[in-house]
């Protein structure tokens, strides 16, 4: 899957919203909103734990690390005394965000630029701090964001290590000096969509564009290309050994990943926990999870609950 979906990762699927919604609560791996104290936190209902006879409903899209995410959030939840059910692999953000709308869902993990994208697509927010601002705006009052976590899936530019610790190289802004002499690699429409705002924003120049689409880690370990765009928390990342470069500038808008929640399913309780859960999560932990569930094939509920354990959540 060419993986630039994130800013439209859940918009391809609304054919799925009637049968996708009776998706059961399996971890299989089928297939990006405040700061601070929590929207949701003060308009959540009172009772306890929330949503349809006190259980809070846990869904996820049908994709490794949203399922993933789910389990995280879920087992979070069960370890405060919360009921849950688990309701993961469903499809679409359209039938995902028509189910918390509706009740049937009350929690969700998403990405915080992606959803105000599928809610107001010319909104032109790039930060962390800007993209949570236009979202309570932008979102009917049933509805919130829990706290965004550190964690992002988003599109990165990313080198080898060797490469990195031989040009001192850490941000896109220290390309400038060698970006000449590089050949930078992505999907095919990476060169259209991004070569001017590179030469705009941090004076970028590459020698030459390759379009590498899915295999654009794997070129960057082999040596044919010395730049990539990389997803943040792509598995390969941790397997090839690649940093992926920090954007001072915002090239690439933020994709945290937050609890999207419908208020009236959740208690203080709970709202507690998954902000817990926002504070610990980082993209490299995250990345490495990642690599256990995609590469290792490890159940997403063990690594789930592994991750809970070693940071003080279980």
């Amino acid at each position: 899957m060419n993986r630039s979906r994130r800013a439209v990762l859940l918009g391809t699927l609304a054919a799925l919203a009637l049968g996708a919604t009776a998706c059961g609560s399996s971890a299989s791996s089928s297939n990006p909103l405040g700061g601070g104290s929590s929207a949701a936190a003060s308009g959540a209902g009172s009772t306890a734990g929330g949503g349809s006879g006190g259980t809070v409903v846990v869904g996820s899209a049908n994709f490794p690390e949203n399922v993933l995410l789910g389990s995280i959030y879920s087992q979070a939840l069960k370890a405060k005394g919360v009921k849950v059910e688990e309701k993961f692999n469903i499809g679409s953000r359209e039938v995902l965000y028509g189910q918390l709308q509706s009740g049937n869902l009350t929690v969700l993990p998403e990405y915080n630029g992606a959803l105000l994208a599928y809610l107001d697509a010319k909104n032109t927010a790039v930060t962390t701090q800007d993209v949570n601002a236009a979202l309570a705006k932008a979102l009917p009052s049933s509805l919130a964001v829990l706290d965004s976590s550190p964690a992002e899936d988003k599109d990165s530019l990313s080198v080898a290590q060797e490469t990195a610790d031989k040009y001192n190289l850490k941000s896109i802004s220290d390309l400038a000096a060698k970006a000449g002499e590089f050949t930078i690699g992505g999907p095919p429409e990476f060169k259209s969509r991004r070569e001017q705002q590179f030469k705009d924003v941090y004076g970028l120049t590459f020698k030459e564009w390759k379009p590498t689409a899915d295999t654009t880690a794997n070129a960057l370990k082999d040596g044919s290309i010395q730049v990539g765009n990389v997803f943040t928390t792509d598995p390969k990342i941790v397997q090839y050994k690649l940093v992926a470069l920090s954007d001072p500038k915002n090239v690439f808008g933020a994709q945290n990943i937050t609890p999207l929640v419908n208020k009236a399913g959740l208690d203080a309780t709970a709202t507690a926990a998954l902000n817990a859960v926002s504070a610990k999560l980082d993209t490299a932990g995250l990345t490495g999870l990642m690599k256990r569930v995609s590469v290792d094939k490890e159940d997403p509920s063990t690594v789930a609950k592994d991750w809970l354990k070693a940071n003080g959540l279980a």
